[in-house]
């Protein structure tokens, strides 16, 4: 797979000037959620880079309901608009909502970059009751796809998608990736796990594949000495709590923080991967977070065989691929790794490696202000 550079035709030179940055994220951002790392290192890293970066985003709030949630939103792009207005660039995260602020920059002819994650279809799953309206909902995602300076992406399959969806060329592929000083090899795992596991790190969500994870570990393949660990919350979080209480091999460790990952990975034989494709939404490709932290923490990966993951672990040799939905193919795969620890080793150190060299969030910060850069201008 092209690097990140070549797929947005940018080189790793930010650039010379620095920027005023308005970053709008209405997604609320909860540590240990993939969007948490993605929006806080990037802001980060375009800190680093000598750019002014504002993020505004929602309010964690207890009582969270349709009502307070538009509320917020609105509150939240009010704030933006009210202090932002000498902004050189606004940032978006992709949300049905940010349409309003996306017209009012270009009212105020300041210019726009929206960073999309995931077809329309992401949206209904993540809130079915959104279908109802689903003409409305995109209507107001695809004028923002359409209206925008530039849009960033994270595979080449989202990229192809948007530009057939937009008819346009403006549209960069800047992958996820992994904080290489955070996620490295010589992170102590925290006491009390076992002695052997292999782990699932992130949300607990439907397309995840958790339902093959846990069916794969009562299989006569699955190595007798291998625990696995889960960590993360989310909609599937009373199926692991229920398999924990039926099978002594499942450990379930409930959300953890940030920090405490890299130490949790590092422990294990093998990181799992084992996204579907639920609903179709993996035909666009996958780029999940928990990839790259792996492979940075020099951990062997297990993934399904998507676009945009698979080609990496084939590319870097640095992991093993299986077929999606597949419980036996998981089994055998931990075992694998288990009874041969100087190929998983070996694997490992090459996706470090291969972190180190250009899928670090130093990089894809770098990448994202040329992208900023080439906007402002």
């Amino acid at each position: 797979m092209e690097s990140a550079a070549q797929a947005s035709g940018l080189s790793d030179q930010p650039g010379e000037r620095t920027l005023d940055i308005a970053y709008l994220c209405l997604q609320v951002t909860k540590e240990g959620q993939a969007s948490y790392a993605h929006v806080h290192e990037i802001v980060g890293g375009l800190k680093e880079l000598g750019h002014t970066v504002t993020l505004y985003e929602p309010r964690h709030l207890k009582r969270y309901g349709p009502l307070v949630r538009a509320c917020e939103f609105v509150r939240t792009q009010r704030r933006m608009q009210r202090e932002a207005r000498g902004a050189d660039v606004v940032y978006y995260r992709a949300h049905f909502a940010t349409l309003l602020s996306l017209l009012w920059a270009r009212r105020r002819g300041i210019p726009t970059v929206l960073e999309v994650n995931g077809p329309y279809e992401d949206l209904f799953i993540a809130w079915p009751r959104t279908r109802y309206l689903r003409p409305l909902f995109e209507w107001m995602m695809g004028t923002q796809y359409r209206r925008a300076d530039a849009l960033v992406t994270v595979t080449p399959g989202l990229q192809r998608w948007l530009a057939e969806e937009t008819g346009r060329h403006g549209v960069f592929v800047v992958p996820n990736a992994a904080n290489h000083r955070l996620f490295q090899p010589e992170a102590s795992p925290p006491d009390g796990l076992p002695d052997r596991y292999v782990t699932f790190v992130g949300a607990l969500a439907v397309w995840q594949g958790i339902p093959h994870v846990l069916e794969a570990v009562g299989l006569p393949e699955w190595p007798d000495d291998v625990s696995l660990l889960i960590a993360g919350a989310g909609a599937q979080r009373e199926m692991v709590l229920e398999a924990a209480g039926k099978n002594e091999r499942v450990v379930y460790l409930g959300r953890r923080p940030y920090t405490d990952i890299p130490g949790i990975l590092c422990g294990s034989i093998a990181a799992l991967v084992p996204m579907t494709d639920y609903r179709g939404r993996s035909n666009t490709g996958l780029s999940p977070l928990k990839l790259y932290e792996a492979m940075a923490c020099g951990v062997a990966v297990v993934a399904t065989d998507f676009p945009g993951q698979s080609e990496l672990l084939r590319d870097e040799q640095c992991g093993i691929v299986i077929p999606p939905e597949d419980p036996s193919a998981i089994a055998r795969a931990v075992r694998t790794l288990a009874e041969d620890p100087e190929a998983a080793r070996a694997m490992g150190e090459r996706g470090r490696k291969a972190v180190e060299r250009e899928h670090s969030w130093v990089k894809r910060a770098e990448q994202t202000a040329g992208i900023l850069l080439r906007v402002a201008r």
